[in-house]
């Protein structure tokens, strides 16, 4: 089975157990969500391989992280991440990526990332849930923070927090590449 095929799979598997476990029904999900009725179909009898964006939005309707729906090894308390089972969410030809590197439920989703932003390139994030934090801390060049229309300058060596509930962005406006470590912190569904 290949490595889409696995995370497809254990999308489809976790995705329905959390939505049972919260007692949504497909509808409900999908109004939370907004994503159609259909589309959580597809993703829970692993038809489809989803957007990084369809699968943010469901995860923040459950109130899990996207590791934790992409995860396929259950275990004990303590989880080493292998490098080779890193998961890469998603990339740009000019090599612009991002990559999951770890999460947990703390009571809510927590998320950390690895990110590189190529020069001129950047992403932009639709709102979170109100409470949402995101830490970034820049270990190469410079990011470029916009949130609600405003920009940051955030230099090699600082960091940076904001709340999250808020459309932003992540850029790189210089002339060399961006690297950067995320920690995103939602809210658990109550």
């Amino acid at each position: 089975m290949s490595d889409l095929d696995l995370l497809t799979q254990s999308l489809a598997r976790n995705v329905k157990r959390w939505r049972t476990e919260r007692g949504f029904t497909l509808d409900a999900l999908a109004t939370r969500a907004g994503v159609s009725r259909g589309m959580l179909i597809q993703i829970e009898q692993a038809r489809t391989n989803p957007s990084i964006g369809t699968v943010v939005k469901i995860g923040d309707a459950l109130g899990v992280s996207i590791t934790t729906l992409l995860d396929y090894e259950r275990g004990s308390r303590v989880r080493i991440v292998p490098a080779e089972q890193v998961v890469r969410l998603w990339h740009t030809e000019a090599g612009s990526h991002s990559k999951l590197l770890a999460g947990a439920e703390a009571p809510g989703p927590l998320e950390m990332w690895d990110w590189l932003l190529m020069p001129g390139e950047g992403s932009r994030s639709d709102p979170h849930p109100v409470g949402t934090v995101e830490i970034a801390h820049v270990t190469e060049g410079e990011l470029t923070l916009t949130v609600e229309g405003t920009e940051y300058r955030v230099p090699a060596g600082a960091s940076v927090t904001f709340e999250a509930g808020a459309e932003h962005e992540y850029a790189n406006r210089a002339d060399v590449p961006t690297r950067m470590v995320l920690t995103v912190s939602v809210p658990a569904v109550h």
